[in-house]
């Protein structure tokens, strides 16, 4: 190891991938000037509320479990300052620059898959967390005299996209049978679940026969709904 690697600090970076298998080169890469000092992860359950018969006390029954999320807040500085408070003569990016490529990484709507990249954050997690961009905020906080942002801070929240394979196989790391089983929540459609899992919202009429569907709209929250692997799927034409 040489000398100078003791000292590097390895950099919180935000990857993007035009697949959500996210096993190729990356296409864009943003990494942080600064570590976030903390990272928050949130998990959550909906439930849905009924009340019974006497109306004396509700029934609460299992909806779907949210993807989780991730909050980080990010610094930006056009100062030429770096992270050990040493003014860095060599650093040519300013504020502007920096959330362009924060953006053109984790924003922008991409023509070739018609939607935003795929991301992977790679810093300090127990392991890579697959995510979508949920929102962000930018606060500026120090100008220039003729007002060109010198510091701002980036405030992301990201939610965790596993690629479903690899959620399947870490359900049941033996099982060959890649089938999905999705509880349906509110605001759910089999075209939108069938372009999710198939690539393609084509097949969203497959999956409703193969789970006896008389009519596609049918589907309630709470009702569970098989997407078996795209060959099965398509056998019953």
């Amino acid at each position: 190891m040489e000398l100078l690697d003791l000292f590097k600090l390895e950099k919180l970076t935000i990857e993007a991938y035009k697949t959500p298998e996210r096993n190729t080169p990356p296409v864009e890469k943003f990494e942080a000037m600064f570590n976030p000092t903390s990272l928050k992860q949130s998990y959550a359950i909906k439930w849905n509320k009924t009340m019974g018969k006497n109306k004396s006390a509700p029934t609460v029954t299992y909806e779907c479990t949210k993807p989780s999320q991730l909050e980080l807040n990010l610094l930006l500085d056009g100062t030429g300052v770096d992270q050990m408070g040493v003014v860095n003569l060599f650093s040519s990016k300013s504020v502007n620059d920096r959330i362009k490529d924060f953006m053109r990484a984790a924003h922008v709507y991409n023509r070739d898959i018609h939607e935003p990249y795929y991301l992977k954050v790679k810093w300090g997690l127990p392991e890579e967390f697959n995510c979508r961009l949920s929102s962000f905020d930018i606060t500026y906080t120090s100008f220039d005299r003729d007002g060109t942002p010198l510091r701002a801070e980036l405030k992301v929240s990201l939610l965790a996209d596993e690629d479903k394979i690899r959620a399947e196989k870490k359900r049941d790391p033996q099982s060959s049978d890649l089938t999905h089983s999705r509880t349906m929540c509110a605001g759910d459609t089999l075209p939108l679940l069938s372009r999710e899992i198939y690539r393609s919202s084509t097949y969203y009429l497959d999956v409703a026969r193969f789970n006896n569907m008389n009519d596609f709209r049918s589907v309630t929250p709470g009702q569970q709904v098989l997407f078996p692997p795209l060959e099965k799927l398509l056998s019953g034409r």
